[in-house]
């Protein structure tokens, strides 16, 4: 048993091979070149989570039909078209996934990094494969096709691990609804607030993030729903007339008054609190729809 999962042991190693960097620096620098209407949409903004987990089903799953394919002598024709289907996915899957790495904390950086690059390799390995194909050269093609599939599989293997260990695209906020008790909550007094200046709450264990306008307190989960950035610590900034509230970790941008994402790379909204004042202007919160 020890044996057989010795491999995948060595796989939080990568997080921390810090050779990678320059690299990673690099390819940071270009992605940050991308407008950002484009990163929202490759983020999956607009639909709610990540795209790059939805867009990568067709390389792998075409990839993997073809490989089962060219086990049948009377398929092999199809197994050429599947591989040629996979490739041209594989394009807008990675750029999904480009953006999304380059709005990551270093460790998940290096470990994407690596896993970018099997996928790169199994993709060099498919376009041989399709080409011997074409010419004729069906042994050949199949080889080809096969190391593509153990590369792609090494690139699943660690795209797991960025999803499921280091929890890249997670909603970091999700336990918020689950933990905070329902009914009111006295949070502290608003004269310790400052118009316009984000400030750290406490309701209990969860952190909160409160904004002040005039009479009017906005309050969030504190923690970014992207990656647990402090909320706190961003800045205050206005979206179509709307006042928002920047992560200052990977600047995600999220609407005050309901914790709607405006911009990525979060695409979870970040959970909003009810706010009202009693008699001696105490702030009390509580989550929308929650009685007492």
């Amino acid at each position: 048993m020890t044996g057989a999962v010795a491999p995948f042991s060595a796989i939080p190693r990568l997080e921390e091979l810090t050779l990678l960097d320059p690299v990673i620096r690099a390819g940071v620098t270009a992605v940050q070149t991308v407008p950002q209407a484009v990163r929202d949409a490759l983020h999956g903004v607009p639909a709610g989570h990540p795209l790059h987990p939805v867009l990568v089903q067709v390389p792998v799953g075409t990839w993997t039909s073809a490989a089962i394919l060219d086990l049948l002598p009377g398929a092999r024709r199809a197994s050429g078209f599947l591989i040629a289907t996979g490739l041209a996915a594989a394009l807008p899957a990675a750029a999904a996934g480009l953006v999304d790495w380059a709005s990551t904390h270093h460790q998940q950086r290096r470990v994407g990094v690596v896993h970018a690059a099997s996928n790169v390799i199994a993709v060099g390995f498919y376009s041989a494969s399709l080409l011997a194909r074409l010419r004729g050269r069906r042994m050949r093609g199949r080889t080809l096709a096969y190391l593509g599939f153990g590369a792609v599989s090494i690139g699943g293997v660690l795209g797991g691990h960025l999803g499921y260990r280091q929890a890249a695209g997670a909603n970091h906020a999700e336990e918020i609804p689950h933990i905070v008790p329902e009914g009111w909550h006295d949070v502290g007094s608003i004269n310790d607030l400052v118009d316009g200046m984000p400030a750290q709450l406490h309701l209990g264990d969860v952190p909160l993030v409160a904004v002040r306008d005039g009479a009017t307190v906005h309050v969030l989960s504190g923690r970014c729903a992207h990656l647990s950035g402090p909320l706190h610590e961003g800045e205050v900034t206005s979206e179509d007339g709307e006042a928002c509230l920047v992560c200052p970790w990977h600047d995600s941008v999220f609407r005050l008054r309901d914790g709607e994402v405006v911009h990525g790379p979060a695409t979870a909204p970040q959970p909003s609190f009810e706010t009202r004042l009693d008699d001696g202007g105490r702030l009390l919160v509580r989550l929308p729809g929650a009685d007492g």
